[in-house]
Formats: structure tokens, sequence, C-alpha cells
């Protein structure tokens, strides 16, 4: 069992001021496989205090001086690669295959930052007017427990390139995880009070980064409820802010697909990383008149996934990553029954052979109105809702009419129809028959879902404001 009590402030590792304590247990067995301390207010505002110290020598350091140190960064957490991936897969239950793909693009974050280290990224001459592009300042990042490594690295990488110090609230679900980062940090040997970690409770870390008059910027990733109270806090000292919330993506699936290819599309959409990520297509819209070739489709989909151990490389279903959020998906799966909605496969409970773990079983339902609460809330699991259409002006209509705009998908044979329906949907990404992923692309969502732009140059201006000079 590993114990995490210190936390990474001012370039090295010091004891938590704070003395509560939080169980780590594997997702997939139960077992007890560590234990870390909590922080406080007292061990945050050491962390900002440092952050705040450091800012005006990182902020004065070149952009080639910075290509180095985020070299650096990368270096080290390829040395520690399997370590890290092994990590991820015991505390989070992540698959092999996607633990290794997350871990790796966190390191590749780094290294992608470097891209945009460039001297037209910062200024520019508009007539007499010299416009700069300057780092806003301390950057508090708060990031989810669905690919922690992942999440930490992202933003961190845009911060420390835009010329910003940071401090890290990690999800006190992934301290095992980013302990591992912490320590790479430290084998990187950035100047002290760069970057800073602090492992603790939304409820006293991430709010005393949020309320700090010392922070200029926050970047949050999580749920909605949470975004809203972090975005109402930040008002108070005019902070900077990205938020990457909630989503209920749908997938449409035009009349004229191939239903078979189509499903297969829709079902990797909706449980990408068995559902527990923002972008999942939870919701499959399908042609009414298709409606029982999709159902077929769907049950020999479902029947064909393999649930099992994470480690294995053919996983596809893995458990949630805690018992509470296991009972949090059963409680949506009994809230769909009793609204009316059909159990095509899957339903409550575990599936058998599984009792240990916090699986779920894949399920979906038929037969649901978009008005149901599984069809507008975000499960967070392996849930998906099917709903049909009768053309493309309904399925349009369905795929907006919820409160989120993250991301969707569509599959159709006609390339010009299926972009011309993408081109409606209100969602910061649109895909079109296939699903990829471009880091150095803008990810972010529109209403609810909400504000602001991560990764490549969008990823970069997130952490810099505008100055403007006049001269003659």
């Amino acid at each position: 069992m590993k114990t995490v009590n210190q936390h990474f402030i001012n370039g090295r590792f010091v004891d938590s001021h704070g003395r509560d304590t939080v169980d780590v247990h594997n997702p997939a067995t139960g077992e007890l496989i560590g234990r870390s301390t909590r922080g406080d207010e007292v061990d945050t505002e050491r962390a900002i205090a440092a952050a705040k110290a450091a800012f005006p020598a990182w902020s004065a350091t070149t952009l080639e001086e910075r290509k180095e140190y985020l070299q650096r960064i990368a270096d080290t957490l390829t040395e520690r690669m399997d370590e890290l991936i092994a990590t991820t897969i015991a505390e989070y239950g992540a698959p092999v295959s996607f633990a290794g793909y997350i871990d790796r693009q966190a390191r590749d974050f780094f290294l992608l930052a470097q891209d945009v280290l460039k001297p037209e990224n910062f200024e520019e001459k508009h007539g007499n007017a010299t416009i700069t592009k300057v780092p806003v300042g301390v950057a508090g990042l708060l990031t989810p427990w669905n690919g922690n490594p992942w999440f930490i690295a992202g933003k961190t990488a845009s911060a420390l390139a835009a010329g910003c110090t940071v401090v890290i609230k990690p999800s006190e679900l992934s301290t095992l995880q980013a302990q591992i980062l912490m320590e790479c940090f430290e084998q990187a040997d950035l100047p002290p009070g760069v970057i800073n970690v602090v492992n603790g409770p939304g409820t006293v870390v991430g709010n005393t980064i949020t309320r700090s008059p010392d922070v200029q910027k926050i970047s949050f990733t999580g749920s909605t409820k949470v975004g809203k109270q972090i975005n109402h806090d930040a008002t108070e000292t005019m902070k900077r802010v990205t938020l990457e919330l909630g989503g209920k993506s749908p997938t449409i699936i035009l009349d004229d697909a191939n239903m078979n290819k189509a499903i297969g599309f829709a079902l990797t959409a909706g449980l990408l990383n068995t559902g527990q990520a923002c972008i999942a297509g939870t919701r499959i819209l399908v042609p009414e008149s298709r409606l029982e070739e999709a159902k077929t489709a769907i049950k020999a989909g479902i029947q064909a996934l393999t649930i099992g151990d994470p480690q294995a490389p053919d996983t596809v279903i893995q458990p949630m990553v805690s018992q509470g959020h296991y009972d949090r998906v059963q409680s949506y799966i009994r809230t769909g029954i009793e609204e009316g909605a059909e159990i095509l496969v899957g339903g409550e409970g575990k599936p058998e052979g599984y009792e240990a773990g916090n699986y779920v079983k894949p399920t979906v339902f038929v037969g649901v109105t978009n008005d149901m609460t599984i069809a507008q809330e975000e499960i967070f699991g392996p849930v998906l809702s099917v709903i049909t259409y009768r053309d493309d002006e309904e399925a349009i209509a369905i795929a907006n009419d919820v409160e989120y705009g993250l991301h969707a998908y569509v599959y159709g044979e006609d390339q010009q129809r299926a972009r011309a329906v993408a081109n409606r949907i209100l969602a910061g990404r649109v895909m079109i028959n296939e699903i990829v992923d471009d880091p150095t692309s803008p990810f972010g969502g529109f209403k609810m879902s909400g504000f602001g732009r991560e990764f490549g140059i969008h990823g970069l201006n997130a952490y810099l404001e505008t100055r403007t000079v006049f001269a003659n």
C-alpha cells in the first residue's frame, strides 16, 4: 500500500499541514492500495505564495528557455511511463489500452506546447501599435479523475508555455497518479514555485485557489454544478476562467447509413472510457424507420464487448472509479425504468463474475424520449439512450435540445449532407464518421458545457493577456 502525505510546493516535497486522510481502493477489485493525506487552507496558501513569488522570474524567461523546461518534463515522464500507466490502471481502473493512450498523450502535451512558442504568437505590429501577449499571472488548475494525468499535463503545459506559474489541485480519486507527476516535476528541476501541487478536497483546496486574490486564472474541468460555483467565486477577484464542463452528446445516425457500421461507431462514441467521459455520445439518434435494424445491431455490438480485468489488452468495459460513482450510475438506470424507458440490453446490478469491483452492465435503453432524465442528465457511465426521429430537422432539434453543448457525432454515407447536419449542432466539436483526437485543435463547449478553449494556440491564449503600446 502506498502512502501519500506530502505536497509539492516551492520546488520540493513538504509534509501536509492538513491531517485528514482518504483511502484509495482499486475499483476493479475493491482492494485497499493507498492512503493520502489531504491538504488544507494553509497548504494551499503556501502553494499560492510560492507561485506568486516565482512568477516575475518565470514570466521573464525566453521562449527557448521555456522549451527546454517543457522538454525536461516530457523526458522525465517518458522515464516513468510504465509506472504511470500501471498506477492509472490500479487507481482508476482504466483498461491498459486507454491508460497507455492518455498517459503518453500527457507526456506529448509538453512536447506540443513547444510548437506554439513562436515570437509571432506573442507580438505583432499594427501601425504605430505594438501588440504583445503577456502571461496573466498565477494559474489555478483544477482537474478531474477521469484521466487525471492527461488533464494535469494539458493545462500545465499551456500555462507554463504562456509564462504563468501554476497551483494544481488534482482529483482526490487520483492521488497516486498525481504523486508520480509531482516526482516528475521535481526531477525536471524547474525553478522553485513554478509548479505547485496540493492534494485535497475541492471544498477546501479548490475554494482557496478560486477565491485567492493572488490567483489570476482558473482552468477547471469537471461538473457543471461545480463550474458554476467556481465561476461565481472567481468574479470577486475578476479572474480569467476556462471551464470545460459536462456533456450529453448526441450521435445522429442518418437514414442512409450502413446500420452495422453506424452502430459500431455509436457504441464506440457512447462507451468511450466506459461512458466516464464528458464527450461520450450517450444519446443515439436513430431514424424511426430503421429502429428494429438498429436494435439488432446494438444487441450484437454490446454482446461482443469484453468486460474484465483492466490489465487485459482486449478489455473495453472498465469498473466505475468508486463505489459512490457506481451507486450514482445505478440510480440513473432505475430512474430510466421508472420513467418508462425499456431496457434493450444490460440493466441494474453487476455483470456476472465481477461482483467484487465497481462494474456496471453496459446498458442501452430504447423507447426513450428526449425529456426523460436519462436523456437530459450526464450519467457518466455505460448507459446509452436510443431516441428515434423522423427527418433531419427533427434529429437536429433533438440533438440541440439539452443544456449541454460539448461534443457531437454524425454518421452517414452522404458526406455533404452529414456536414450540413454537423454545422447546425450546437457543440464545440463534431465528428463525422470517425472518432479522432487532435490535441492541437480547440476543445471546449457551448451552453452549460462551459466556455473558453484548450489545446494548441487556443490553449496558450487562455493564459495570456493583450497589451497594446503606441509609439511613433
